[in-house]
């Protein structure tokens, strides 16, 4: 059998992207443990994420150096006039905008590396004639549409449509984004294929109990505390969080001291205000971006995990705070009702009362906390990255035309876990 030879996108590492981050660094580390096949994964990188993709890579797996992109100088004016020019497109009628959107090209380097299938791991791609894979990830431009500039609407709507066209295969991580996909962008349902993805913290080492104390002490956290890492979008509701919180001061007497993790944005600042209105400043802490070590500590030294957001295709928080070992709660949006199954309380994330109820429950029931510790496991036993890095390495050689064994038929036809 030739040698496959894959490239995956991976120039997005620690560019802000959140939860694409993960998804890489998940599947170098499940790839990596492939060793026996006749496949070789190249990264494509920039130097950058190169360094920070580094320690996950082994075996069959190797850095495509993808060099830096061409900065032009005027990129810092271009950047200081971006609101303003961004409000003279919002009055651009739609049809115009779409025919301004910009579509890349391949540069040819994948091209002239042999490559026979391109994995883009990203919403953002570029046009290529080799097979390739696309990640959608989500549709939330189409749901939440107050949490985007008319302008990137439709900026997403033609990049996600051009990339779903091309690809031979759109891969999403759970069964309620493929039917998302199929009723907005009408694809044939052949073309959607769901590859549940795992905790991102499963590639990371767990933290020692010095490493734990380390930690603590760095970050100057309380004895017990509620959780909550995601970067400061709006639809992550860190608002609703404060507004329960102060809920619950009201009417129980209760602070219950939160912790937020994860790369600010342009938002922060208005989360920040509002927790000072609710005179809520003194027991929230804001941690900013994270290293892996230092987030495995976090959910392992938390009382608790909550997860109120407003829209996810699946939730990474939710898996690795089963895997830590934190009872979790999570809002009943798209998938994560299937994702948290029995195994994490539910809660309408536009209700502050019931995200009170739900946190109140979990900081004072003891049993409670064993009780949604032990469903996490068992929910979360059933996903890892080297079955995600099977199945994707099933896909692969399908699209290749390659001779698929015992393993990846199983693979490929079995019922998705989510």
């Amino acid at each position: 059998m030739s040698r496959l030879r894959v490239a995956i996108d991976a120039r997005f590492l620690d560019a802000g992207y959140g939860g694409v981050e993960q998804v890489v660094i998940g599947l170098a580390s499940g790839l990596s443990a492939l060793t026996q096949g006749e496949e070789e994964y190249l990264f494509l990188a920039n130097e950058d994420s190169a360094k920070r993709l580094h320690p996950y890579l082994k075996g069959p797996c190797k850095i495509l150096p993808a060099g830096r992109p061409k900065r032009s100088p005027w990129s810092g004016l271009i950047s200081a006039a971006k609101p303003a020019l961004n409000s003279v497109l919002d009055m651009l009628n739609p049809a115009i905008t779409r025919k301004l959107v910009r579509i890349s090209s391949s540069d040819g380097l994948i091209e002239s590396s042999d490559i026979d299938i391109m994995h883009f791991t990203c919403q953002t791609a570029f046009l290529t004639d080799i097979p390739s894979i696309y990640h959608p990830h989500d549709l939330q431009h189409i749901h939440l549409p107050q949490f985007f500039s008319r302008h990137a609407r439709v900026v997403r709507d033609v990049r996600y449509r051009t990339f779903c066209a091309q690809a031979r295969m759109v891969a999403v991580s759970s069964s309620w984004v493929k039917q998302d996909l199929l009723t907005q962008y009408n694809l044939p349902e052949s073309k959607v294929s769901v590859v549940p993805l795992a905790p991102a913290t499963l590639a990371y080492s767990e933290p020692t109990e010095e490493e734990l104390g380390l930690i603590q002490r760095k970050f100057d956290l309380p004895d017990a505390f509620a959780f909550y890492p995601a970067q400061t979008w709006p639809h992550k509701n860190h608002i609703g969080l404060l507004e329960a919180l102060n809920i619950l001061r009201k009417k129980h007497g209760l602070t219950i001291p939160l912790v937020f993790s994860g790369k600010p944005t342009e938002f922060s600042a208005r989360i920040q205000q509002r927790a000072r209105e609710l005179g809520l400043a003194d027991c929230i802490r804001f941690l900013g971006f994270i290293e892996p070590g230092e987030l495995c500590g976090l959910y392992k030294l938390s009382r608790c995990v909550v997860i109120p957001t407003k829209f996810e295709a699946a939730s990474f928080l939710l898996w690795e705070a089963f895997l830590a070992g934190v009872p979790a709660a999570c809002s009943n949006v798209t998938s994560l009702p299937a994702q948290a199954g029995d195994a994490a309380l539910i809660f309408d994330p536009d209700d502050h009362g019931a995200i009170a109820d739900v946190l109140y429950r979990m900081w004072t029931d003891e049993e409670l906390r064993r009780v949604l510790i032990q469903k996490g496991n068992d929910n979360v036993a059933r996903f890892s990255w080297e079955r995600t890095a099977r199945m994707f390495r099933a896909h692969y050689r399908r699209i290749a035309g390659k001779r698929l064994g015992e393993e990846d038929n199983a693979l490929l036809q079995a019922p998705p876990l989510l």
